[in-house]
């Protein structure tokens, strides 16, 4: 593993091999302490043209081969990621920050998109009909050819897995833009499918900035691009891309709202709320980021504030991922006092020994808050919580619906008809019950409505098929 001895030496991944650059470099830097830890390429044009090739040319030998035989190549590196998961979750937690046990799930999560991969010659068989004596039809599914796609920062394995897996199972070719900020686990990811057999030029890696997002865009041989980032930036994806008649799946921000109600249980009610939005340092899209406290729910706040106080920056929460982030947070929260709010648990400037030039906060609660307020209406990434205080659930379910965002709703109760009434009305995509997270497991799809989505169809489980394939249609009489 040569290519990430300290300092890293981050390079392009084309054709099998890591490839030498001759453009500017990014520094690479550790949220855990903010030192400079190496260095990334910030490619330019030329660069995508070479990996766009090598994808190009690989194409045909791998689209040619049964989906059983591509399959194989992905049980063989699931099975990779397994054994290396200690190495895999402590470059995570180098790059990102997140702790050894959020690295760890993610991970594990990596190797259960594997799984839904490896199911594939399961799940898609063709379909024939006799549709007239002597004539038949058939479906096949042909892939789209060479593919890409643009991950972020907050997951740098677990993302990435939302997309190539299932795109090379189904024999599409890929290149693939990790985030700037954390290049380093999709480095050995190159390394253990190669490891693994992938045929060289199948999956390559491109890094840099927004340089290489548009020119992704543009480029006139890739077919599909799956996205994952904020709402402004998928936005300009997606318009971008289909403007070049791409097919598109562009992820974007959330303001996942947690509605309580009086009747919810206490402690497993405050354990997840305090789970949800703490959990990766709040960087996640499916945290929690409004609490809709319907009538008397001090309880549950009071509990929530014991379990938030459980959470220790350098200990089991991890640093948001750069200074800038720190202060547009901290700014957010300033404002929501400024505004009125009231701060109950403030986690702002922690001191945390050893670590002290770290991008740490700590875990928020903010009280009384408006609707109207940006506090309860801006996407966050940060372990900080807003609560909105309301009289019923009809007054909740108004205020999640206003949201201009659509990824995830959850509502807290013992009661099946209010239940029921929230997991029909809510204008989310994902919907919890009790659940502070409510990511569906594969083969269920991951996506949001709304300003959290554009595109038609889910980036994984069944629904990433649609995305992926094309279909043959063939009628045929002997």
């Amino acid at each position: 593993m040569d290519v990430l001895e300290q300092p890293y030496r981050v390079r392009n991944f084309v054709k099998g091999e890591f490839v030498d650059h001759h453009s500017d470099n990014l520094d690479l830097v550790s949220p855990l302490n903010g030192a400079v830890i190496g260095q990334v390429p910030m490619s330019d044009s030329q660069s995508l043209d070479g990996a766009v090739r090598a994808a190009s040319e690989a194409l045909a030998g791998w689209s040619s081969k049964t989906i059983k035989e591509r399959a194989k190549v992905f049980f063989r590196y699931r099975t990779l990621l397994e054994s290396h998961i200690d190495e895999l979750s402590n470059l995570i937690h180098l790059e990102h920050g997140k702790t050894l046990i959020e690295s760890r799930a993610e991970i594990l999560k990596a190797i259960e998109l594997c799984e839904f991969a490896v199911s594939l010659p399961q799940i898609i068989g063709n379909e024939i009909q006799e549709v007239s004596k002597g004539i038949e039809c058939r479906v096949d599914r042909k892939p789209v050819g060479v593919v890409a796609a643009i991950t972020p920062f907050n997951f740098p394995s677990m993302v990435p897995h939302w997309s190539f897996p299932n795109a090379l199972v189904l024999g599409n070719t890929m290149v693939l833009k990790p985030s700037e900020k954390v290049p380093l686990s999709m480095i050995r990811t190159a390394e253990l499918l190669k490891e693994a057999g992938l045929p060289d030029g199948v999956f390559n890696i491109i890094h840099g900035g927004q340089e290489i997002v548009k020119a992704l865009c543009d480029h006139p041989d890739i077919k599909a691009i799956t996205f994952v980032g904020s709402t402004k930036v998928a936005k300009i994806v997606y318009r971008r891309a289909t403007a070049t008649l791409k097919r598109c799946v562009a992820l974007g921000g959330a303001k996942n709202h947690l509605v309580v109600l009086p009747d919810a249980a206490v402690t497993s009610t405050a354990s997840n709320i305090i789970s949800s939005m703490s959990g990766c340092a709040g960087q996640r899209c499916m945290a929690a980021s409004v609490m809709i406290a319907v009538g008397d729910v001090d309880p549950i706040i009071q509990k929530m504030l014991e379990v938030a106080n459980t959470m220790v920056c350098g200990g089991n929460l991890g640093p948001v991922i750069s200074q800038d982030a720190k202060q547009r947070i901290e700014n957010c929260i300033a404002l929501a006092e400024k505004q009125g709010a009231q701060v109950i648990l403030d986690g702002r400037d922690p001191v945390v020994e050893g670590k002290r030039n770290g991008f740490y906060i700590g875990t928020t609660i903010i009280d009384n808050v408006t609707p109207d307020m940006a506090i309860a209406k801006e996407e966050i990434f940060g372990p900080v919580i807003c609560i909105i205080r309301v009289k019923d659930l009809e007054e909740a379910i108004h205020i999640e619906n206003s949201s201009v965002y659509g990824n995830a709703a959850t509502v807290f109760t013992q009661n099946g008809a209010d239940a029921a009434i929230f997991m029909d009305r809510a204008s989310a995509g994902m919907i919890g019950v009790n659940v502070g997270v409510p990511v569906p497991r594969e083969p269920f799809s991951f996506g949001g409505w709304n300003e959290s989505k554009f595109g038609v169809g889910d980036i994984t489980g069944k629904s990433s098929v649609e995305f992926w394939t094309q279909l043959k249609k063939i009628t045929y009489q002997w």
